[in-house]
C-alpha cells in the first residue's frame, strides 16, 4: 500500500557523536549503514560518551576511507587530523543496557589525546566489528513531524540534524512513523519492520554546529505528545526505530510502501 511518502534525507557519520553527512544514496545491512557509526568514543570505565555531554565535538566531521584505513577529522575547512587507523585491544561495551558491542581501541593514542583535549576529559576512540547504533539499525523521520515541532515552538524551522535520524521521509501527516510499529515498509531496495518510538535525550537541545542549547526540544516534544513508553523507558519520543529485513540500497527521492500481504 502506497502511502504517500519519500526518502527525503540521509544522515550518517563515521564517527558516532560527529557531524553528519547527507549521501544520497545509502546500502542498507542488518547492522545499519555501510560505513556508519563505525567509531565511537569511550570513557576509562567503558561508558559510551555520546553529543549530550560533550558539545566539545560539534562542527567536527570525520571521513573515513576503510581501503586505506585513514580516518580524518575536520572543522570548516581545517584538517584537525588525520593518520591511519590500527586496532590493538578488543573491548565489549554496554549500549544503554540494550545490546553489547565488541570493538577494538584504536592503537596510536593520538587519536585517543585529540579527543580528549576536544571534550575535555579523557577518552579513548574504539572502532566497532560491526556497528555502534544504540537501539536499531534504523531510524525514521517524517519532516512532517519536523514541521509540527517548529510550529508548536512558535518557529519557521526547526533543523532536523539534531535529531540525528538515519532516514528522513516527506509526506504524510505529523507523527505517520508512529503507526508503523511491527508493520513492513518497502523503502527503495531495502525491506524493513518498523519499531517503537525513540526516546530522546538532552542532545537534541544543542544546536548541532555550534553545540549550544538553543531549543528545548524535550519540553517541547512532551508539551504536546505527553510522555510515552519506549525501549529506554518513559520520556519525550519523537521518531521511531527499524529493523532491516532485507538489506538493499534506500536513495533519496525512493518511494516508502507498507505491504498490505504481511
Amino acid at each position: 500500500m502506497s502511502i504517500g511518502t519519500t526518502v527525503a534525507r540521509l544522515s550518517v557519520t563515521p564517527v558516532k557523536g560527529l557531524l553528519l553527512h547527507h549521501p544520497d544514496s545509502i546500502e542498507l545491512t542488518a547492522q545499519g549503514a555501510v560505513g556508519d557509526r563505525q567509531f565511537y568514543l569511550v570513557d576509562d570505565t567503558g561508558k559510551v560518551q555520546s553529543f549530550t555531554h560533550n558539545p566539545g565535538l560539534a562542527g567536527v566531521r570525520a571521513e573515513y576511507d576503510p581501503a586505506s584505513r585513514r580516518l580524518r577529522v575536520t572543522r570548516g575547512d581545517q584538517v584537525l587530523l588525520g593518520g591511519d587507523i590500527e586496532p590493538t585491544t578488543m573491548v565489549v561495551t554496554d549500549m544503554w543496557g540494550l545490546r553489547t558491542i565488541r570493538s577494538d581501541v584504536v592503537a596510536d593514542p593520538v587519536w585517543g589525546t585529540f579527543f580528549s583535549d576536544l571534550v575535555g576529559r579523557r577518552v579513548h576512540l574504539v572502532q566497532a566489528r560491526e556497528s555502534a547504533y544504540d537501539v536499531r539499525p534504523v531510524t525514521l523521520l517524517g519532516t512532517s513531524s519536523v514541521e509540527e515541532l517548529a510550529r508548536q515552538a512558535n518557529r519557521s524551522r526547526v533543523d532536523s540534524r539534531r535529531f540525528r535520524m538515519l532516514i528522513e521521509f516527506s509526506g504524510g501527516e505529523p507523527h505517520l512513523e508512529d503507526s508503523w510499529d511491527g508493520k513492513v515498509l518497502e523503502v527503495g531496495h531495502a525491506v524493513l519492520r518498523g519499531g517503537g518510538p525513540v526516546k530522546r535525550c538532552a542532545a537534541t537541545t544543542r544546536n548541532p554546529d555550534s553545540g549550544a542549547v538553543d531549543l528545548q526540544t524535550l519540553r517541547l516534544i512532551t508539551s504536546y505528545r505527553g510522555r510515552r513508553d519506549s525501549v529506554l523507558g518513559v520520556g519525550a519520543t519523537f521518531g521511531v526505530y527499524a529493523d532491516v529485513i532485507e538489506p538493499g540500497r534506500i536513495c533519496v527521492g525512493d518511494c516508502m510502501t507498507v505491504r498490505t500481504d504481511t
